[in-house]
């Protein structure tokens, strides 16, 4: 029960209640569409992870008592660029699926989510600036463009069998660890946390980030029903994830040369698509990429661990477990 996000989120509920509002009303619009489309979004956004670690974090240097609007700010921005990228991402990957409901692109179409995406994100950094933290800010806007560069990397080394373990390092860093370890950096940056604490916190949230992309990387290999997106995505884009890396790092060359074959095919032949995902799982792929994420998760314990004891403390030590064991 220490892990479920309920009893995370408990110590900041009423900051989450003072958060929504700030957020909501940031992004208003008085276009009745946009307004439509927000609605959609806000309601189906997922778990707010983001936002709630970036509570937390600044809730741990100011216990006590309610956040500052920066805080708020610095929560908005890390959980509003995420909620843009991920409209952003069902475009690109043509997915007709968010969290077993209609993405933004099936639900309207493909130009209305980019334009809603690209509003999502003025909007809360028009917020940012006629607020003058522009700390906050350059913070938020440092880790979008890591993110931004993780993802022309994946691009530029989609189909390819060239992936080395060091630039998927890079990739998931830049892609989702930078929104995590940014996210809990401002947070400690809003309450004015000294320079240490901000960068460990930063370092926190990193190893979360990277724990939580291999995550996804596992789940990518689960059924629909469980996690609630299409399975087995990251093949048919010809993404190599960390559970096929690790395969492909092990296998003799007669079946990497078999992999590589069948994932030039993947575009059209489905068939492809699950005879990959059964050799990935059949030689231990997922079970190999736990192993590297428990590693990420055991940094970021170990720094949840030497924090001052507080209820805020226990919540960041409950996420990496929530992290680890997540099943969407």
């Amino acid at each position: 029960m220490m892990s479920t996000l309920e009893y995370i989120k408990e110590p900041v509920a009423d900051e989450i209640v003072r958060y929504e509002r700030f957020m909501r009303s940031s992004l208003e619009s008085g276009n009745p569409l946009t307004g439509a489309m927000l609605d959609y979004i806000i309601g189906n956004r997922g778990k707010s992870v983001r936002s709630v670690l970036c509570l937390l974090t600044a809730s741990v240097f100011n216990p006590g008592g309610p956040l500052p609007e920066r805080s708020l700010l610095a929560a908005m921005l890390v959980e509003m660029m995420h909620t843009a990228s991920l409209v952003h991402d069902d475009v690109i990957d043509e997915s007709d699926l968010r969290r077993g409901k209609p993405s933004v692109r099936k639900k309207w179409n493909s130009r209305l989510a980019v334009l809603i995406g690209d509003y999502i994100l003025a909007k809360s950094y028009a917020t940012g600036m006629e607020c003058g933290h522009y700390d906050i800010v350059q913070c938020m806007v440092d880790a979008m463009t890591e993110m931004c560069d993780g993802e022309l990397v994946q691009s530029d080394h989609s189909g390819r069998f060239d992936l080395t373990r060091e630039v998927y390092d890079r990739i998931i860093y830049c892609k989702t660890a930078t929104l995590l370890g940014g996210g809990a950096q401002a947070g400690a940056m809003s309450v004015g946390a000294g320079a240490r604490d901000v960068a460990t916190m930063k370092e926190y949230g990193d190893a979360l980030g990277m724990a939580f992309q291999i995550k996804d990387d596992i789940l990518d290999y689960e059924p629909s029903d469980t996690t609630g997106k299409t399975p087995c995505s990251d093949i048919r884009e010809m993404k190599i994830n960390l559970p096929m890396l690790l395969v492909l790092e092990r296998c003799g060359d007669a079946t990497r040369e078999h992999l590589r074959q069948l994932m030039g095919k993947v575009r059209e032949d489905e068939s492809a698509v699950a005879e990959i995902c059964g050799i990935v799982i059949a030689n231990g792929g997922p079970e190999l990429a736990s192993a590297e994420m428990e590693k990420y998760i055991s940094t970021a314990a170990r720094i949840a661990d030497s924090l001052p004891p507080s209820r805020y403390r226990q919540s960041l030590q409950a996420l990496c477990t929530y992290i680890a064991s997540r099943d969407r």
